[in-house]
């Protein structure tokens, strides 16, 4: 159930982001330009009337902003694009329409939300897989990247 009064939806990418925000109580929905920065959004998030739920798409962002949204208090779900309802007959994609929809979904409890992995776990799944950082920490000292 619902109980937030706005819903916020995001779509964040490398370098830039969209964000959607619809206020319950007096319907007002709330369109913006973000940058990819955590510490922004979340500024901008808290910002709003509150309390407050956030969704965006799991991707290659991974799971930070979902981390730091949480322990701030603010509730987040990391939703699977999959499993998301498309309009049917919308063939023009842009990140301002996606947010606006999303938001709505969100609004409606109609979101499925992935699985999120502590940050422990996720750290000993990387040094299983023998990604330890020791490339990145090679790469970074070569002055390459």
């Amino acid at each position: 159930m619902f109980i937030e009064r706005t819903s916020v939806r995001l779509d964040v990418h490398a370098r830039s982001g969209a964000a959607a925000a619809i206020d319950g109580v007096t319907g007002e929905l709330v369109q913006a330009r973000l940058t990819p920065s955590p510490e922004h959004i979340r500024s901008r998030v808290q910002a709003l009337a509150g309390p407050v739920a956030v969704s965006y798409e799991a991707g290659p962002t991974g799971f930070a902003l979902y981390r730091m949204l949480t322990s701030a208090g603010i509730r987040c779900q990391v939703a699977a694009p999959s499993k998301l309802q498309k309009p049917a007959g919308d063939r023009v994609k842009t990140d301002a329409r996606d947010a606006v929809h999303l938001a709505r979904l969100l609004r409606l409890d109609e979101v499925t939300p992935v699985a999120i992995t502590s940050k422990q776990c996720a750290n000993m799944r990387r040094k299983k897989a023998g990604k330890s950082g020791a490339k990145e920490a090679a790469l970074a000292n070569s002055g390459l990247t």
